[in-house]
């Protein structure tokens, strides 16, 4: 096991408030898999208007969440650590499916896998669940341009 506080992983991501979607990694094997947690709280600038009276996180964020434990699973595997001249992109989804919505005082825990990797593309299983309840899976395909 590996885990990583929330410091370990903003030395991975260029994302920060409101945009950083990772608050811990939990376990990581190199060229394999890491699973995150992203707590959700109703502090959540999204929640405003998505939706008022019944918040629920957007499905299109716990894409990027998705992505962002992806990237952290790719430049860890790759034994480096961006600069600020370094872009990790989200170059596609397919089959992706939302399975219960995630809200206030949710834990959001985020499982990545490296399928393949074929040609600077990064292809990844994702699947995110709250209290071991499946509420998103998709595969996700990156690319990472270290300079």
């Amino acid at each position: 096991m590996n885990s990583h506080d929330i410091h370990e992983v903003l030395k991975y991501l260029p994302h920060r408030y409101p945009f950083l979607l990772i608050d811990r990694v939990i376990s990581y094997t190199k060229d394999q898999s890491l699973t995150a947690i992203k707590n959700i709280t109703i502090n959540e600038p999204f929640f405003r208007g998505h939706f008022p009276y019944h918040p629920v996180m957007p499905g299109v964020l716990i894409l990027e969440a998705m992505a962002q434990a992806c990237a952290i699973l790719s430049i860890k595997s790759l034994d480096t650590t961006p600069n600020k001249d370094s872009v990790y992109y989200l170059a596609g989804i397919d089959k992706a499916r939302f399975k219960r919505p995630v809200s206030p005082g949710d834990q959001l825990v985020i499982k990545v896998g490296i399928k393949r990797v074929m040609k600077g593309i990064w292809v990844y299983e994702c699947n995110s669940f709250v209290d071991e309840e499946p509420c998103c899976s998709a595969e996700l395909m990156c690319t990472y341009k270290g300079v």
